[in-house]
């Protein structure tokens, strides 16, 4: 049998170690209150002592329930049918209990079925992280649609299921963007010295034309995120998804977060903006109030692209909304410089906040 695993919660970017490290501070804190919970599964307990008579005339009695209960139902249905019962009177809802609202229409309503496509293994490092990618036709874009996976070290030889961190380029970047200014070595030093939970990294190819990430690059994003879930070992969940990106990649992470509250529970806008976007904080209060968000913007106090002046404001409209988001302006320009120097530090972020829905759980 495999060791159980003990889950620790954790909400903020302070002091955190893994179970079974660092003493007191490797306690379980109760999670937050944004995290669903779900009851343990109650078992039926066996009657004792029944007889095998007994047992004859219990099955005889549930039988002739049971077929009572079939001719009961198919006749209500028949006068509902007819126009002769309503329906809220056949399930039991008088007309003045308020019947229960549908969820909204953005909450997971996965595309109709599409071919997935093969992951192909481009390469591993010494710390046994794998970089794959796959290549198919895309509705969204009515063409072609790329992407590279992140598989963290020891993948192949667990059954457990991941979160997911969804990567957005900038304007016409490669999705190997993020490669070249060291994702899978971060990512792999930061797992490995458990700073933060093994995930998933999808770097989602971009174009001409990505201009915003908005329209059908918006659509497009969903459908990569269906199809990973589909594909690969996720924890399906909104806590335990996170859409990142810089520049123009900030704006789209920003941008389809807001857009679909009820599919990302984390976001991050590297060296981003926000136009525009105020009208969706509006519509989301009701959804943050609720379920939360985690939020980290950032800024390069020399950027003459991306004003820096923005994130704070922003920030604070999450807050007011009911997010936990966090702001800063670093020094540095709207360069790979400062996103490699910073990269750390937003990995972390994210990694911290989907911890709190990452769970170990049986291959699917």
């Amino acid at each position: 049998m495999k060791p159980s695993r003990t889950q620790l919660w954790m909400e903020s970017l302070g002091e955190w170690s893994w179970p079974g490290q660092g003493g007191a501070a490797a306690a379980e804190v109760l999670p937050p209150s944004w995290v669903p919970a779900f009851p343990p599964r109650r078992e039926h307990a066996q009657p004792i002592g029944v007889g095998s008579a007994s047992r004859q005339a219990v099955r005889r009695r549930a039988l002739l329930v049971a077929v009572l209960l079939s001719a009961l139902l198919s006749t209500g249905v028949a006068l509902a049918l007819r126009g002769q019962l309503g329906i809220e009177r056949l399930i039991g809802i008088g007309a003045s209990q308020p019947v229960a609202q549908a969820l909204p229409a953005s909450f997971e309503q996965p595309s109709p079925l599409f071919s997935l496509p093969t992951l192909t293994k481009v390469s591993e490092d010494e710390a046994g992280s794998v970089i794959d990618t796959a290549s198919y036709h895309s509705k969204a874009l009515h063409g072609t649609g790329s992407f590279l996976t992140y598989l963290p070290p020891g993948y192949a030889s667990t059954n457990a299921h991941y979160p997911v961190m969804y990567m957005l380029t900038g304007t016409d970047q490669s999705d190997s963007a993020f490669l070249q200014i060291g994702v899978q070595g971060e990512l792999d030093h930061l797992i490995a010295k458990r700073e933060i939970p093994p995930l998933i990294a999808v770097m989602v190819q971009g174009g001409p034309g990505s201009n915003l990430w908005r329209n059908h690059y918006e659509t497009y994003i969903l459908e990569v995120q269906e199809m990973v879930d589909r594909m690969l070992p996720t924890v399906a969940a909104r806590g335990a998804r996170a859409v990142v990106g810089d520049s123009m990649g900030g704006y789209g992470a920003m941008n389809v977060a807001l857009s679909n509250p009820y599919r990302f529970g984390v976001v991050e806008s590297w060296l981003g903006f926000f136009n525009g976007l105020d009208s969706n904080l509006r519509t989301d209060r009701k959804v943050f109030s609720r379920l939360g968000l985690h939020a980290f913007v950032y800024g390069g106090a020399s950027d003459r692209i991306a004003d820096p002046s923005e994130n704070a404001p922003f920030a604070a409209a999450l807050r007011a909304a009911g997010a936990d988001a966090k702001s800063v302006v670093y020094s540095g320009e709207h360069n790979v410089g400062t996103l490699e120097a910073h990269l750390s530090t937003a990995l972390k972020f994210a990694g911290r906040a989907l911890v709190a829905a990452t769970a170990v759980t049986p291959a699917r």
